[in-house]
């Protein structure tokens, strides 16, 4: 089951750490965000990707291609035929990556709608934010996702009240409040699961928010479903966020890394 995941944003609001990178990039430990939300997926045995990128996408190109001489020891051996003897492997080498560019100023439906080709044979797909970690039990998310039968799950978490907000009935959404005031309630938190049948709610719009008119008509369609995560989230939107993220990280609290 292939795991898209949108990397194109600007990461505006993080400038002192990350005005030269897209956000996906921005390092918790040395490595980038990015990398960790795959590693995640990986330790669930989803180890097959398609990157949505946009903003210089150049540097998540770069950082793929040269992903074996940055992680591993080798030899260089230097001359008209030059060639490289590595001595230590890599655990990521059953990664399948697939890096799509999908506009620099493309909305998130409308990055959506650009990959469909490389999920169209998939029953079912994963999608999240490249700039978001948790402890979501990837495992629970899908069974939950097969036993409904609807379009779409996303998951549903609780932290500050900054984003749009999920009105709910027995599991599914009967209403979507885009960046409400605070009152406690679950919020999109990312980490979805898709079926094909999500394409029929989304046209081929580079405008298109994913998480306004295909939400609303998803809600209205009673095809979004939400999977209820109680543990860790943490999206990195801020500088304070990038410090909290990389703390947790160094002091080895980080409810994301199970590797």
């Amino acid at each position: 089951m292939k795991t898209v995941i949108l990397c194109g944003g600007y990461g505006t609001r993080i400038r002192d750490v990350a005005e030269n990178i897209p956000k996906p990039m921005i390092p918790i430990g040395g490595l980038p965000i990015l990398w960790h939300i795959m590693k995640y997926y990986s330790k669930y045995d989803h180890n097959e990707f398609v990157l949505c990128l946009g903003y210089k996408s150049h540097v998540i190109k770069d950082f793929f291609l040269n992903y074996g001489a940055s992680t591993r020891d080798f030899t260089m051996h230097l001359g008209k035929e030059s060639s490289i003897e590595y001595h230590t492997d890599f655990e990521e080498s059953d990664w399948t990556v697939t890096l799509a560019e999908t506009g620099l100023n493309t909305m998130t439906g409308g990055r959506v709608k650009r990959i469909q080709k490389y999920v169209q044979d998939e029953g079912t797909f994963m999608l999240t934010y490249g700039d978001g970690v948790g402890d979501v039990d990837i495992d629970a998310l899908l069974e939950f996702h097969k036993s409904h039968g609807k379009s779409v799950t996303l998951t549903g978490v609780r932290p500050p009240g900054r984003f749009g907000e999920l009105e709910l009935k027995d599991h599914q959404v009967s209403g979507f409040n885009e960046k409400p005031q605070a009152t406690g309630g679950l919020i999109n938190g990312g980490f979805f699961v898709c079926n094909q049948s999500l394409f029929d709610y989304m046209d081929g719009d580079d405008s298109l928010v994913f998480e306004q008119e295909p939400m609303k008509r998803l809600v209205d369609a009673g095809e979004l479903m939400v999977y209820e995560h109680d543990g860790f989230w943490q999206p990195m939107d801020t500088y304070r966020e990038y410090s909290l993220l990389n703390s947790l990280y160094d002091q080895k609290k980080a409810p994301w890394k199970i590797w």
